[in-house]
């Protein structure tokens, strides 16, 4: 069995900082895009079901047409943005306000270390089973030189 494929990649506390980094201006291209896939997904919903009730209505069919099609062309942005984020090893846990996990271990024990937009660098973590709420400020000997994932 290829154990080596379905383990996560792990980072040092060094590694998910210069990963973060890269990453953080693909992950608000991301946001953004699906700042602005929201509506238009509302409103071709809300027409599909008004054309459904109404039966003879007349819908604005080029204007749907060019709706769908942003909304495909949107929903395609979203999708690599989130790849590229992903293909690193890194976890998207909220796009809505940008929550990121890095997989990692500290103390001997799993966790993520996390991080969301605003935060200036990556200073948290927290144990897998846990989320957000149970964020933990990352201790100077945590990632210490005895770490084996330096």
């Amino acid at each position: 069995m290829g154990h080596d494929e379905e383990e996560p990649k792990l980072f040092t506390l060094t590694e998910a900082e210069r990963t973060r980094r890269e990453i953080e201006p693909v992950l608000i291209e991301a946001m953004e895009t699906r700042r602005k896939l929201l509506p238009l997904d509302e409103e071709l919903g809300t027409l599909s079901a008004r054309i459904q009730t109404m039966g003879g209505i007349v819908v604005p069919y080029e204007q749907t047409a060019r709706m769908r099609f942003d909304r495909d062309r949107l929903a395609e942005s979203l999708n690599t943005y989130l790849e590229k984020i992903q293909s690193t090893g890194c976890v998207v846990k909220d796009l809505d306000t940008g929550l990121l996990d890095f997989p990692s271990i500290v103390n001997n024990e799993e966790v993520y270390l996390c991080w969301r937009l605003g935060e200036e660098r990556i200073r948290f973590y927290h144990r897998q089973d846990e989320g957000f709420a149970g964020r933990k400020p990352i201790e100077p000997g945590d990632t210490g030189p005895s770490n084996p994932i330096q």
